[in-house]
């Protein structure tokens, strides 16, 4: 064969019992969880034939407890890049039938490679996370190769999209790192994340509480807002992140991609001319009217289980993307707490960060009274939906369906916030708060002399009506630039986005604000 033939085949080798990964036990029992192996993601995530890998030889350097005796194919991680669609990925993906893909000095240093090089090429980075944790053996070497993911996460956010996906166990220091990342898979089942476990909290605490309810994916999806998407499967989890990427753009020097969707711009749906109800205390389903605007009535939606009054997600228009927040008048009436100001507020910076318009859809009546929300900091965390708005420069259109009352008329994008145009349908409301309240307020005096107080209080309310509860008031003073036909709405949000998409906006020259944390 030749030295070269010998050394080839040496190669070939020495590949082979790293792709065994774990060994077939291991690799079985992986398989009995329904989970997919590291590679088996990978292969997944990456369009056929286009994964390459870095560092398969990677070997750890520990000699404590006798570990130059264990042998961890790969380090437990596997690293490298491929094609999305056609577009470049960074990615890792943690082996979990390697010493359970615990992380080391040389495992932290092939994900900090990987990360460096996404930055450098500018180009998404995505972590398929499925890990024991910090590798005990190694001691301050697996904390200091935390902290390096850490600060790489930081230093990449707002300049490369990071997305991660749960796929497994994730406890003490590794949930940092997804949770410093754009978004975050979980499968059911399967997948958990807490800073400690079930165990640690029953000897410290005496509560006794399973894995799946202390943080599993629903439990982060629904409760905590860790998470923004739970999947059924790893197969699905990977799936939805193909998806996501296809809305983004690789970095925040580009836009977003443009596709064609076969959706005709000027489409009309006169269902949206009778979707709002006549009772002013009946709800209907928002998401009803984003399937009618967007193309094909296709959107992604993140944190869809989590604080329900608002809807967050990405869609096109007229095969451009864009980020949606709307209020859900099925939910709560629809009004603003601090979950619904969070979740809105990660969603619009990072919109803004990565060049993707934003339309805001506003039925509000208002912030959600109550001690509980006082208490909980319902004044900053509100703040901050005032604050992302006015700091986002992308191009932001406003379309207000019904209600729009109060300091949550200002929340959700007005023109005052930097709303670059604004449309109302006839059924728009737009006044400081509803018109039984205002009156009850502004004519208490006069209601309560009156000889038939409760006629005197209809009065005053129809007139309160006839004044605010319209958009004609907020349309006469510019603060609204059309009053719309419902049914035409997708036309008139395609036309401004197109004629917005060039926006240019400077800010004044700052290291950073100090967003109301």
């Amino acid at each position: 064969m030749g030295a070269v033939g010998d050394k080839i085949k040496d190669l070939k080798e020495r590949e082979q019992r790293v792709l065994q990964m774990g060994g077939e036990k291991a690799v079985a029992k992986q398989k009995e969880k329904g989970k997919l192996t590291a590679r088996q993601r990978l292969d997944q995530l990456f369009d056929p034939g286009t994964f390459r890998e870095i560092d398969r030889f990677v070997q750890h350097r520990c000699t404590n407890f006798g570990m130059e005796k264990v042998d961890i194919p790969s380090d437990g991680v596997i690293t490298g890049h491929g094609l999305v669609e056609g577009r470049p990925v960074f990615a890792f993906s943690q082996d979990f039938t390697s010493r359970a893909g615990s992380l080391g000095e040389m495992h932290s240093r092939k994900i900090c490679k990987v990360m460096d090089l996404a930055l450098k090429a500018g180009v998404p980075f995505v972590g398929l996370n499925d890990s024991g944790g910090a590798r005990i053996q190694e001691g301050v070497d697996a904390l200091s190769g935390y902290g390096q993911i850490f600060y790489r996460n930081s230093v990449a956010s707002g300049v490369i999209p990071q997305i991660s996906a749960i796929m497994g166990p994730t406890a003490g220091g590794a949930v940092y790192s997804p949770a410093m990342t754009d978004f975050v898979f979980m499968v059911k089942n399967t997948s958990y994340m807490f800073i400690t476990g079930p165990e640690v909290i029953k000897a410290v605490t005496g509560e006794e509480i399973s894995f799946e309810d202390l943080g599993g994916a629903m439990t982060h999806n629904e409760k905590s807002g860790v998470a923004q998407f739970a999947c059924e499967n790893d197969k699905e989890a990977v799936g939805q992140i193909r998806r996501l990427l296809s809305f983004l753009p690789a970095n925040n020097m580009e836009d977003p991609p443009v596709v064609t969707t076969g959706d005709s711009p000027n489409r009309a749906d006169k269902g949206l001319d009778k979707i709002i109800p006549d009772n002013p205390n009946q709800s209907y389903d928002m998401k009803d009217v984003i399937r009618s605007i967007v193309d094909n009535g296709d959107f992604l939606e993140p944190h869809e289980h989590f604080a329900q009054n608002m809807i967050v997600c990405f869609a096109r228009l007229n095969g451009r993307p864009v980020g949606i927040i709307a209020n859900q008048p099925s939910v709560l009436a629809g009004c603003l707490d601090i979950d619904a100001s969070d979740k809105a507020t990660r969603f619009i910076r990072f919109c803004d960060a990565f060049n993707i318009p934003l339309l805001t859809i506003a039925d509000v009546p208002g912030y959600l009274p109550g001690s509980q929300q006082e208490w909980g900091g319902i004044i900053r965390h509100g703040a901050k939906l005032l604050w992302c708005y006015s700091e986002a420069t992308v191009p932001k259109l406003l379309l207000i369906t019904r209600k729009d009352y109060g300091g949550s008329y200002l929340a959700m994008c007005s023109r005052d916030l930097g709303a670059d145009m604004a449309f109302a349908w006839p059924t728009a409301e737009i006044a400081v708060m509803g018109a039984a309240g205002a009156a009850n307020i502004i004519h208490r005096k006069e209601i309560k002399e009156a000889a038939d107080s409760d006629a005197k209080r209809k009065e005053k309310i129809k007139e309160y009506e006839e004044l605010f509860s319209n958009p004609y008031r907020a349309a006469n003073r510019g603060y609204i630039d059309a009053v719309i036909v419902p049914s035409e709405t997708r036309m008139r949000l395609i036309e401004a986005l197109e004629i917005m998409c060039s926006k240019r906006e400077i800010r004044p020259p700052k290291k950073h604000g100090n967003i109301p944390m």
